[in-house]
């Protein structure tokens, strides 16, 4: 029976979870989540805006609909974050001159040293988020959630 005492020990969701991987996942990926935005909010810098800055970073400008797609952030929340980066000096919009309808997104010299200091902070982040993991079982859990994003859904 489950628990209803604030202070014991939960005891209906543990089996929730290991009946269905699906809710399991989602839980936890919603309390990784909410860490990754308090870690952000607390060195300044948005999830979104971090993950933006890093692909532009890596690849170069590109136009925010392809930060959209491949960063798996929603159009109009891409505008918003897109806006406050440019805000800030991390990064500036330009017509695309492939596409002269578009803008392509650039990374600036502030940009590119906020983002250093961004990632400098990030391991320090993963180690406290999964310290319930052995390196091992992280390594692990990478690969099969990565095997998860790039197969195919159902339709």
């Amino acid at each position: 029976m489950p628990t209803t005492d604030q202070n014991a020990k939960p005891t209906y969701f543990p089996r929730l979870a290991a009946e269905r991987l699906d809710i399991a996942l989602c839980r936890a990926s919603t309390t990784v989540a909410r860490a990754g935005e308090i870690h952000a909010n607390a060195h300044g810098l948005g999830v979104g805006q971090h993950l933006v800055l890093k692909m532009l970073a890596a690849v170069g400008a590109c136009s925010q609909q392809t930060l959209s797609e491949e960063l798996r952030i929603d159009r109009s929340v891409m505008v918003n974050v897109c806006d406050d980066l440019e805000k800030s000096g991390y990064v500036r919009r330009e017509r695309n001159p492939r596409d002269r309808r578009s803008y392509a997104v650039t990374v600036t010299d502030a940009g590119h040293d906020r983002l250093r200091a961004a990632e400098a902070a990030i391991p320090a982040h993963l180690d406290e988020t999964f310290a319930a993991l052995t390196p091992a079982e992280r390594a692990q859990l990478t690969a099969l959630l990565g095997k998860l994003l790039i197969s195919k859904p159902a339709e």
